[in-house]
Formats: C-alpha cells, sequence, structure tokens
C-alpha cells in the first residue's frame, strides 16, 4: 500500500529532534525519506538511552522508515552525490545553524540552481534573521522566549519544565511539515519551489493562542495561576487519598455538575461559572477535599460512567494498555531486520485508505548507502574508491 505522500521524495539533513520527527511523519505517509548522516560526527539521537538491543528507542523510532547514506560533506566527492540526489529528491529538510549549508555548498539557493522545484526547509532555533539567528538553544530556551514559560507552573515555585519538548516538536516539527506540504501544494500550480524559514522559537511564539490574542488586543497580562486554563480556576489537577492524580475540566455548567453531583456535593456546581478569583480557589479547595476522600482506583470507577471531563493522569505503562489507545492502535510492531519486531508509537493520523505497514526501525549509521549509490549509477568500483577515500561509509 502507497501512502499518501508516496510521489515526495525528502533528503533529511537534521539530527535529534525536530527534523527527525518531521520527517518520520512523513516516511509514516509514504514519502521517501533518506537520512543524510556524517561521517564524522555522531548524531546523539544514536547513543541517547535506553536502549533495545544495542540501538537507542529513541532512534530506532524516530528514523523508522527512512534509509541512510553516510557522507563527509567536507569533502568534494560527497557533494557531488548530494547534487545528484538533488535532481531526484526534490525537498530539502535541514536543521544547522544559519549559514552551515551555505558554507559547505548546498545552501538553497546553490542546490535550486540544480533543481528549481526544490522545497527547502531549515529549522532553527532563532530563524534565519534576527539578533539571536547566531545563538544556541534548546526547547526549554525557546518557550523561555516566547512567553510561555512565564505563565505555566506554580505561583509559589515558578515555571515547570514540560515533560515533553513542545517547542521542538509543535513548534518546529509540526509546523515544519505543515509549511512544506503547503509548499507542495503550491509547487504543483506554479511549478517552483521554495524556502522555508521555521524557528522554534516563532511558532512556539504563536501556541501563545488565547493568552497572547488576551493581552495583544486588550493589554491582559497572562500570569502563573491566573487564567482560566493554567490553575487560576477549578480546572486542573487533584489528589486522590492514596497520592494518585485526576485531570478535571468540567468547564461547562452540565459537566460540572455532573462532578459535583459524583462528588456528593452538588450545591457546589453553581461557583463552577463564578469569574470572581476568591471563589474559584474556595471550589477548587472544596474539590480537592472531596477528592482526597476517595483512592484513585475508587475515583476511576467513579468517573468512569460520569460524562464530567475527569480522566485519570496516567503513567506511561498504563496509557499504552488503555482501551481508548488500544482501540485507536497507537502501538504498532515494526521490524527491527533481523525476523524480530520493536514495539513502536504509531502514526497518529488515520486516513481512509489507510497507510502502509512500517517497514523497519531506524536504521545504522550508511546502512543504504551502496544502495542508493548504485541507484545514481556509480559502479561497484568507485563505490569502493569513495569508501577508501572515507567519502562514504
Amino acid at each position: 500500500m502507497q501512502g499518501p505522500l508516496a510521489t515526495l521524495k525528502v533528503l533529511d539533513f537534521s539530527t535529534l529532534l525536530p527534523g527527525p520527527f518531521a520527517s518520520l511523519l512523513l516516511a509514516d505517509m509514504g514519502a521517501e525519506v533518506l537520512r543524510i548522516e556524517s561521517l564524522t560526527r555522531m548524531d546523539l539521537l544514536r547513543v541517547l538511552p535506553p536502549h533495545d538491543q544495542g540501538i537507542s528507542a529513541s532512534h530506532a523510532y524516530l528514523n523508522r522508515n527512512k534509509r541512510s547514506l553516510a557522507l563527509d560533506l567536507k569533502q568534494p566527492a560527497a557533494l557531488e552525490v548530494v547534487k545528484q540526489l538533488v535532481q531526484d529528491y526534490d525537498i530539502v529538510l535541514e536543521q544547522f545553524r544559519p549559514g552551515v549549508m551555505e558554507r559547505l555548498g548546498l545552501g538553497y539557493e546553490a542546490l535550486k540552481a540544480i533543481n528549481p522545484k526544490l522545497i527547502y526547509v531549515s529549522i532553527t532555533g532563532y530563524g534565519q534573521t534576527g539578533p539571536y539567528q547566531d545563538r544556541a538553544g534548546h526547547d526549554i530556551n525557546y518557550l523561555a522566549l516566547a512567553g510561555l514559560a512565564s505563565y505555566t507552573g506554580r505561583r509559589d515555585s515558578g515555571p515547570l519544565p514540560l515533560g515533553i519538548q513542545a517547542a521542538d516538536i509543535a513548534g518546529g516539527s509540526l509546523h515544519g511539515v505543515i509549511g512544506l506540504l503547503a509548499a507542495v501544494i503550491a509547487r504543483q500550480h506554479s511549478g517552483q519551489g521554495q524556502y522555508l524559514d521555521v524557528s522554534m522559537t516563532d511558532c512556539a511564539f504563536s501556541l501563545n493562542a488565547m493568552a497572547g490574542a488576551g493581552y495583544l488586543a486588550c493589554g491582559v497580562e497572562p500570569e502563573r495561576e491566573n487564567q482560566m486554563l493554567n490553575g487560576g480556576s477549578f480546572y486542573d489537577y487533584y489528589r486522590s487519598r492514596d497520592g494518585r492524580w485526576l485531570s478535571v475540566g468540567s468547564l461547562e455548567p452540565a459537566f460540572m455538575q455532573q462532578l459535583c453531583t459524583a462528588l456528593g456535593r452538588p450545591e457546589l456546581a453553581a461557583q463552577g461559572l463564578s469569574p470572581v478569583p476568591a471563589q474559584q480557589q474556595a471550589l477548587k479547595l472544596a474539590l480537592q477535599i472531596e477528592f482526597e476522600k476517595h483512592d484513585f482506583a475508587q475515583l476511576c470507577e467513579l468517573f468512569a460512567s460520569v460524562d464530567a471531563c475527569v480522566e485519570p493522569v496516567l503513567s506511561l505503562a498504563e496509557a499504552v494498555e488503555h482501551p481508548q489507545l488500544k482501540a485507536r492502535q497507537l502501538v504498532s510492531q515494526v521490524p527491527r531486520g533481523d525476523g524480530s519486531t520493536q514495539p513502536q508509537m504509531a502514526c497518529p493520523l488515520k486516513f481512509s485508505g489507510g497507510l502502509p505497514e512500517p517497514r523497519h526501525i531506524g536504521a545504522t549509521v550508511g546502512a543504504h548507502t551502496e544502495e542508493v549509490l548504485a541507484e545514481l549509477g556509480y559502479s561497484a568500483q568507485r563505490i569502493e574508491e569513495l569508501r577508501s577515500a572515507r567519502v562514504i561509509g
């Protein structure tokens, strides 16, 4: 079966998380993704624990369904290989700091001269322009500068590190894929490719959504625990008697009534709509007292049949076994290459036409080098010469 993106061919120069997660989505949807990996610099994702049979589980997941070509991009012969590939692979994804690809001779203008239909996506922390364009950063830094961390967390303890990389994935990966696919659609009409400058900080800033709109239009500055959805209301997490947690999102009156009735305090429901901060905090305290009268299992059983937007905070191990996630088939068995399989998170997108079955976990460095060069017309002798010269691996 071919996926909806089976006509796309992507050269992926990225490492770590943002670029590889983006190209994972593309590969899962059928795109042919070829990773261009360095012979001289190890991708840290390959050594990140934990490991399964000696392979990083993160690498095996993020790079499934992709082929690997190992090149020393500082050698002219390696650049010639890339330039030949660009004639056929008309999408480039890279994640270096601004100017690195240009210094290698692989910038947009150089490759566009070879293939005017080229779509070239650069994912960086701060973008290709501005005073921070060359500055190092990580997910936590982008969230901080984008304003998101200023109203996330608790008033008395400050901002909290998120359990996921929101700027990397929601900012870089997902916006990168959106922009790339938009450029593909535009190319279908114009016949021309284009360059996409994706800044994780820019995209994280756009995630301010409601709080950002409120500040820009009305001057209302969001702070920790002073908004409806950041702990400033009853919309929050509540601890059970045995120390587990449940999420309460009973914003609508009907859900609030269900919540309070289930807890044996129907009279509290009227406070749910109050805009007065003091009343919201009083409601939170009253709800916490009720939650702490019951163990986690009792609360799960109680709310399983109540439509009140109350759900348990599950561990990852519990989430994997939850009947909703299992029904949605969010875990798949991916071939390792030795006849066995590795369980991985499946592509979450559901197409009526289906998606191709996963082909393999992330490949070893240069696993497909000879195969790719043979497709380009390189003879076995020439491939061996390049290997001896450490151009390929």
